[in-house]
Formats: C-alpha cells, sequence, structure tokens
C-alpha cells in the first residue's frame, strides 16, 4: 500500500558569532506563492515547501507581486544596455559590472573591511574617496522588487573602521531579501546564481557567505546547502554590529537566466548535473538512499500533492493513486509541511523512481530525483510554456526523462464555469494576451484545479510505469 508522508524539520545553527542579535526574531505568516511564472506571477499561493513563519513586514503581497511579476515579463528578451563605466580607474581596487540584464556584479581586489551596521566595505589601503552602490539580487530587471533589497556601499574613503573580526579568505556578498519563502525562487534566485557564482570567481577557495535578509528560519532549513558552499561561519549582514576584514570581495550572484547553469559561460564548464552533484553533497554525501534498506519490488512514485484552496489541485487524487498501485507502483503520497526536513525530503525522493505532480513551485523538489528517474508534470490549461520553461528546462539538463501530461479541456475544473467555445478554454494564450492580467492569472493559476481522465491518464501511466521500471532494474535502488 501507498504512504503520506509527512516530515517534520529539524534545528540547524551555522551563524557567525555576534551575528544574531536579533535572530530570535518572530516571523509572521508564510507569505503566499507556491507556484511561480518564470516571471514570478506564480505569488498567489503558499509554497508548501516552506517555514510558515517569516517577517511579514518584509513580505510582498499577493496584488504587488502580480502586478510587478507580468509588468516585467514582456521585457524578458531584451536585453539591457550597460549602465555606464564604473568611476574608479582600470587597475582600481574596485571593479563593477552593470553589463547584464539580470544582475549587477561588483569586486573588491583588495583588503576590505565591512561594517554591518551601514552594509558598507571599506578598502583598508588609501584611494580617492569614491563610492559604488549596489543591490545584490540577480533580478535587475525587475524594479519593484528590487526596490526591497537594500544597497550595499563599497568606499574607497575615508579611512576605514578598526577590524573587530579578521577572516583570512574573501567574502561573497548576496541578499535573501526578494521572494524569499518560495521554494523555487530560493532556488532559481539563490542558490543556483550562487553555484554559478562560486565556481566561476571562487573556484576551490574557501569564502566566508554575507547574506542579507536570512531569518533564523531560512538559515536552518537551508543550513546543510550553506555549508555545501562553504565551512565558514555565516555573517548576517543586517543582523551583526561587529566590523570583519576579509581578503577581498565580491558583491553580487551571476545568473544565467530561469533554473539555468550555461556551461558555455562557466569558466570550468560547469553544469546542472554539477548542481545537482552539490545536493548529493550537501543532503547525502553522495550516498543513495534506500528508504526500505531493501532491494525494489515495484519502481517507487511520488505523487506530489496540493492543499484545497491553493488551485491547481488533483480532485480525484485517491483515485489516482489508486490507478498508479494497480498499475504496478509503490506510490508515496507527498504533501510537504512547513517544517518540511530537506535532508529527509531529500532522502524519500532520491530513492524514488518516478514522480508526478501538478505544475506549482513544490515541483521544485525534482531537482532531488536521480539522473534518470522520470518526472511527469501535469500541466493545467495555459501553462504549457510555463511549465516548461520553470521546471522542463532543468529536469532534462540535470538529466531526468522528463514527460508532461497535458490535460484536456474536460480535466480542468473550469470547463464547469466555462463554455467549450470561450476563449478562457478554448485559445487561453489568446485570452490571457501578453501582459497576463491579475483576472486571467486567478483564472488560470488560482481558480483551476484539475480532476484526470482515469482511463486517459492510466494508458500513460503505461509508459510512466516501463521508464521507471526499466531505471528500478538496471540497479538504481
Amino acid at each position: 500500500m501507498g504512504k503520506m508522508v509527512a516530515i517534520e524539520g529539524c534545528q540547524h545553527k551555522y551563524i557567525s558569532r555576534g551575528s544574531m542579535k536579533r535572530n530570535n526574531l518572530a516571523s509572521a505568516s508564510m507569505v503566499t506563492a507556491c507556484f511561480v511564472f518564470i516571471v514570478f506571477f506564480f505569488a498567489l499561493e503558499s509554497n508548501l515547501s516552506i517555514v510558515s513563519k517569516i517577517n511579514v513586514s518584509r513580505s510582498i503581497t499577493h496584488q504587488d507581486k502580480k502586478r510587478l511579476e507580468l509588468k516585467s515579463a514582456s521585457k524578458w528578451g531584451s536585453v539591457l544596455l550597460p549602465q555606464g563605466p564604473s568611476p574608479y580607474p582600470r587597475g582600481s581596487q574596485i571593479s563593477c559590472d552593470r553589463s547584464h540584464q539580470n544582475y549587477d556584479i561588483c569586486s573588491i581586489n583588495g583588503p576590505t573591511t565591512l561594517d554591518p551596521t551601514t552594509s558598507t566595505f571599506f578598502l583598508v589601503d588609501p584611494a580617492p574617496a569614491l563610492a559604488e552602490k549596489i543591490r545584490p539580487y540577480p533580478r535587475k530587471w525587475e524594479n519593484y522588487v528590487m526596490q526591497r533589497i537594500e544597497e550595499v556601499t563599497i568606499s574607497s574613503g575615508p579611512s576605514s573602521p578598526k577590524c573587530e573580526v579578521q577572516h583570512n579568505v574573501p567574502a561573497l556578498v548576496f541578499s535573501v531579501g526578494g521572494y524569499t519563502g518560495n521554494f523555487w525562487h530560493e532556488f532559481n534566485d539563490g542558490f543556483i546564481p550562487l553555484f554559478i557564482t562560486v565556481h566561476s570567481i571562487f573556484p576551490n577557495q574557501e569564502i566566508v557567505l554575507v547574506i542579507d535578509k536570512a531569518r533564523g528560519w531560512w538559515i536552518s532549513k537551508y543550513a546543510e546547502l550553506l555549508h555545501a558552499f562553504s565551512k565558514q561561519p555565516i555573517i548576517l549582514l543586517d543582523n551583526d554590529t561587529a566590523t570583519h576584514c576579509f581578503t577581498s570581495a565580491t558583491i553580487g550572484l551571476i545568473s544565467h537566466g530561469f533554473m539555468t547553469v550555461d556551461p558555455t559561460l562557466m569558466p570550468n564548464s560547469k553544469t546542472f548535473v554539477h548542481f545537482r552533484g552539490l545536493l548529493d553533497e550537501a543532503y547525502s554525501h553522495g550516498r543513495i538512499r534506500n528508504r526500505n534498506n531493501s532491494p525494489s519490488t515495484r519502481p517507487r512514485l511520488m505523487l506530489m500533492s496540493r492543499r484545497g484552496g491553493l488551485g491547481r489541485v488533483i480532485l480525484n487524487q485517491v483515485e489516482v493513486k489508486r490507478v498508479a498501485e494497480d498499475m504496478g507502483f509503490e506510490v508515496t503520497v507527498f504533501e510537504p509541511t512547513p517544517k518540511t526536513s530537506l535532508r529527509q525530503a531529500y532522502a524519500l525522493i532520491n530513492s524514488s523512481h518516478a514522480m508526478v505532480g501538478v505544475h506549482g513551485a513544490a515541483l521544485t523538489h525534482s531537482l532531488f530525483l536521480r539522473p534518470g528517474s522520470v518526472f511527469v508534470q501535469v500541466v493545467p490549461l495555459g501553462l504549457e510554456w510555463v511549465a516548461e520553461v520553470c521546471f522542463g528546462t532543468s529536469a532534462k539538463a540535470m538529466g531526468l526523462d522528463y514527460m508532461e501530461y497535458k490535460i484536456n479541456a474536460e480535466e480542468s475544473s473550469l470547463i464547469e464555469k466555462y463554455n467549450k467555445n470561450d476563449m478562457v478554454i478554448k485559445d487561453p494564450v489568446a485570452f490571457r494576451g501578453k501582459d497576463w492580467p491579475d483576472a486571467a492569472m486567478n483564472i488560470y493559476l488560482k481558480e483551476q484545479n484539475v480532476k484526470l481522465d482515469l482511463f486517459r491518464f492510466r494508458e500513460y501511466l503505461k509508459k510512466v510505469y516501463k521508464k521507471a521500471k526499466r531505471f528500478m532494474d538496471k540497479g538504481e535502488g
């Protein structure tokens, strides 16, 4: 029989001394944003895989998100021109690259002192009194959210403050204050750009991570993954009061686009497969975990569950589970809780042979599948392109056997409200237009649930089962 799994999280402490003067800040109710349109219009729901309490005063409302996200969508294909050269002469200790669409990045190529109370890096060596300012978050093209990212200042004068904590390694500085709390954004805007930056600028080097707006729950949730990037204690920029000295510093993260690691842009040809390897290092230390500690006799399938009221719920989930079991799968219904332990979630998913789930941010857990596993994304009406960009591209890049089950109109709950010949059903692309107005988003993301045609889905599952069984029989656990 299948199982319903709800995993409780565990706490970690991995923070620099003196950096938690507000580490017990109460987090308020969770930002609802389970799904993320690549331009993040998926701020309509609650991410089922995150901690439920964060600081509401720093969160972004549903309407704010939807308004800002889709205004940015039509601009994704255009490339921003460079914003002018740095005022510092060539060969200076300070350099800033502002020519990219996704991000700015600045470097201090020499000793520097950080005053966290003003978020300012000072040059240790004398230089003309000039300053650069940067918002270290890789969504530069999205003006609204970037206004919520605190500026970091780089100053060549006046003289540097006295150093209180000496670090004999470089600093890498970035913010997590954008869409904090959305599982997809944590990786798309955070950990994937962090991977790219570390391997582009600091290959085989130890660094100190200096993070702005990282709350205690966030540090606890991602402690093991952060530790895979650096063994040094983390400095929380907005919670520290001591001055810190570094051999050099980089402020900002490099992004190659949505859920992408472009090996042609990497000096060491790293790929998404290498990022997936980092997850192995963080959560299993490279060991494949069989949760039953015994050879499999049936392929294990993870059925991703969504809560009612969020939209894109499988209304006949019990019947779908039974069909999969009749097909020969060992089915586990996985509904992440706000306290889900990523280590336990990783062990569960990493030992599976297939995953099936409706499009939404919780499918970011597909990153935990082993290469060769089968990943089926159920695609509701109107979300075909977004489904491919958010999850399809990365799934194929990490070696998953990626499949899409695109629902028919009769499998959408929208057919109960709209006529089959209505543009909402007949031509969602034309209906929603280029700007994705709030009303259209609510229809396809919030109002729409799915009721799978069991006969059609059973026929589809035959192909899924065949692939998953082949993967299992290869000795993959």
